[in-house]
């Protein structure tokens, strides 16, 4: 299988966020998908910089892009290696402008994420992990000279950084806080824990649970294959887990339907 590099995904990633920036400084346009999603141009040029990058670098590879054409499940079913890509995960937080949207590339391996990157245009941060090497955060990187990936990993910041053993984290909505979700925070305040909840949007959810900002990320909700492949693989080698809620298994990727079911995310166990 190709081996791929951190670097050229961190360049990849860069491209990706000029382009989702030269559409997040003008009136957005917002068209609907149809299952009711917003869609908007930085959407699609993020698409199109991703997949110019990895098809130039890596034709060998396939892409599962949410941008992408429908790809027929016996068509990649077969896959033995392939990049999932979300190329602006969070529109809806790019809409009302908040800055926490992200471009997410992972590379599955069989049926699980090796390598995972996240880059938040606005916070110009860079998370990344891989599979034996370890988790990492690089700040302000559109402005540092990355030569490979060694210099790379020199530069950032390895993860976990926080480690708060008195309160436990748990990252969701305060606003649209689902039943199963207060349910599970209850169950952490019977075990006599204080527990504090956090905020973020899109797949930097994932990222603080990597940071060891937030402990847990219980997602009650519907989810795709190309939201959760990039954050699972920062998690993971950050040293947590992302659990199928069905099963208590390793989520895996690649099945006939991409629509995730319930995951919980920790990095803590108590």
């Amino acid at each position: 299988m190709a081996d791929v590099s951190i670097k050229k995904l961190l360049d990849v990633s860069l491209e990706a966020g000029r382009e989702i920036f030269d559409v997040y400084e003008k009136d957005i346009e917002v068209e609907t998908k149809e299952d009711d999603s917003p869609l908007t141009q930085a959407d699609q040029r993020s698409h199109q910089a991703i997949m110019n990058g990895l098809q130039t670098a890596y034709s060998d590879i396939p892409v599962l892009s949410e941008e992408g054409t429908d790809i027929p499940y016996e068509e990649r079913k077969d896959w033995t290696q392939f990049f999932l890509v979300d190329p602006l995960d969070g529109t809806k937080e790019f809409i009302k402008k908040n800055g926490e949207f992200t471009v997410n590339i992972a590379l599955i391996e069989g049926k699980y994420p090796t390598l995972g990157v996240i880059y938040a245009p606005v916070l110009d941060t860079f998370y990344f992990g891989r599979e034996g090497v370890g988790a990492f955060k690089l700040e302000d990187a559109s402005k540092k000279d990355i030569v490979n990936d060694e210099a790379l990993v020199s530069a950032s910041i390895r993860l976990p950084e926080v480690d708060d053993a008195d309160v436990i984290n748990v990252v969701a909505s305060r606003s649209h806080m689902s039943a199963e979700t207060e349910e599970f925070i209850e169950e952490l305040l019977c075990g006599n824990y204080e527990v504090d909840v956090v905020t973020a949007g899109s797949s930097l959810k994932f990222c603080l649970v990597a940071e060891g900002k937030a402990d847990y990320y219980p997602r009650y909700a519907p989810t795709m294959e190309w939201d959760t492949g990039a954050g699972q693989a920062i998690v993971e080698a950050a040293g947590g887990k992302v659990i199928r809620h069905e099963d208590n298994e390793r989520f895996y990727y690649n099945r006939e339907n991409l629509r995730n079911g319930w995951f919980l995310v920790e990095n803590r166990d108590v």
